[in-house]
């Protein structure tokens, strides 16, 4: 296939769905409690407001989505609406961290496969490259098409839900058996607005990822109704399975256990149950990395081939095989992430990995932004009717998401913004670089005719 064929739409109801829940429920929730239990009771007004905020983001995506249904992801929606400029700015910082979430997952699930593979801490070298093969892996996966990475995203979302269900039902069975067992470890904390402003970006760092069904427009089937249909219920079915399975070991764990613990599930079931679930649990999270590390695998190289196509990028990174795969795409970042893994396990380099994790939420945060101003901007122009009351809402979630966003950048710290900023600058010179190559090669097509 060249590049300028129309892609194959290959992407149904349910496997958006999967990419939306796959790609948001990773490595972090497992140790979600455990960074909550701090905050106490705050958790929870964190949650509702961090909720709240996602399910307008979820309208917004899902709107933009219905309405230029044509349009290539979010990078077509602020591109139409605020200019290639603040469109390539916005997209470049979720790119990067896109590939820098993927080289993160890679190096988590290998800590975690230890448990079943000693011999990866008889060396050094053995993590690294076994987080390599993990990462390369599932390039090679998505180089086999699109639908056989949304089957594969399926079936570890399903897997990946099972421990969220046992969790939910243990929490269920004592309630009905022994709900004096919630009164027992309720945490002390005064409630306040500052705790419950650090708790909510907590849980947005768990909610990355709702976007994920707009990324790969181009080839979803019917994407007016399959984009926002998948993007509103699996945002919603996240968060639910986010507060239900964060409350439950929040509840029945001393706080100052649960703040020390480095396994909040498996503490949860030995207490309750009896030990023996470490190595259990540590299957499921290997389970779900594997799961996020394909759905985000998928995204970056989706994401680069749009990139590619609107003039961001050189062409030949928006160049398919007969598969309609960007192969390019999908080699340039995963080469991108596997320096990140080598920088992760380098003791020399080890900060410059930090910084790039660090404003990973942070970098997510444009796009959000952009994306609601976008639905005012393009209301104004006439671009999105408001006759209806779906259109009249939209409206209403738009301006409520441009309010979250800031109240998000506010919880971030002003420390993670400045390097959200300087991220942004970096794209800069690429930027200014593609434009004088697109300009040049318009001079010579003109000269030429």
């Amino acid at each position: 296939m060249s590049q300028h064929e129309q892609p194959r739409r290959e992407l149904g109801f349910w496997m958006c769905t999967a990419l939306v829940i796959g790609n948001t429920i990773g490595i972090g929730i497992f140790m979600m409690p455990a960074s909550l239990a701090p905050y106490g009771l705050n958790a929870f007004s964190g949650w509702l407001v961090t909720v709240i905020g996602c399910i307008f983001l979820a309208k917004i995506f899902a709107g933009l989505a219905q309405h230029l249904a044509h349009e290539d992801g979010p990078y077509g929606y602020t591109r139409r609406a605020l200019g290639g400029g603040v469109a390539f700015t916005v997209l470049w910082c979720y790119w990067v961290s896109v590939w820098v979430t993927n080289a993160t997952l890679a190096v988590g699930v290998v800590s975690y496969l230890s448990f079943f593979v000693p011999a990866l801490n008889a060396s050094p070298w053995l993590p690294p490259v076994a987080a390599l093969a993990l990462l390369w892996g599932f390039v090679l996966i998505n180089l086999r098409g699109v639908r056989t990475a949304g089957w594969v995203q399926i079936i570890t979302t399903v897997l990946k839900l099972l421990p969220m269900l046992a969790v939910m039902a243990l929490g269920a069975w004592l309630l009905l058996t022994d709900a004096g067992a919630y009164q027992q470890h309720v945490p002390s904390n005064p409630l306040s607005m500052d705790a419950t402003v650090t708790a909510s970006t907590i849980a947005l760092f768990a909610m990355l990822g709702i976007e994920s069904a707009t990324i790969p427009a181009g080839k979803v089937r019917d994407p007016a109704r399959t984009i926002p249909r998948a993007t509103l219920f699996g945002t919603i079915l996240t968060a639910v399975i986010y507060i239900a399975v964060s409350a439950v070991p929040m509840l029945l764990i001393p706080q100052d256990a649960l703040t020390q613990s480095n396994a909040p599930f498996a503490d949860l079931f030995s207490q309750r149950i009896g030990s023996g679930f470490g190595q259990l649990l540590a299957g499921f999270v290997v389970i779900s990395g594997l799961g996020a590390l394909n759905g985000w695998t998928l995204l970056a190289g989706e994401l680069t081939q749009s990139f590619a196509r609107h003039g961001g990028f050189p062409k030949v990174f928006g160049a398919t095989n007969h598969r309609g795969v960007p192969v390019l795409a999908f080699v340039m970042t995963a080469g991108l992430a596997s320096v990140m893994i080598l920088m992760n396990y380098s003791k020399s380099m080890a900060q410059g990995f930090t910084f790039f994790s660090v404003v990973v939420t942070a970098a997510n945060l444009p796009l959000y932004l952009f994306c609601s101003l976008s639905v005012l901007v393009l209301w104004k122009r006439g671009e999105i009717a408001t006759l209806g009351k779906k259109e009249g809402s939209l409206l209403v979630a738009a301006v409520l998401a441009i309010a979250y966003a800031v109240w998000a950048f506010i919880g971030i710290g002003h420390e993670s913004f400045l390097w959200a900023l300087a991220l942004a600058l970096m794209g800069l010179p690429v930027y200014l670089w593609m434009r004088w190559q697109r300009r040049r090669e318009a001079r010579a097509v003109a000269a030429a005719s």
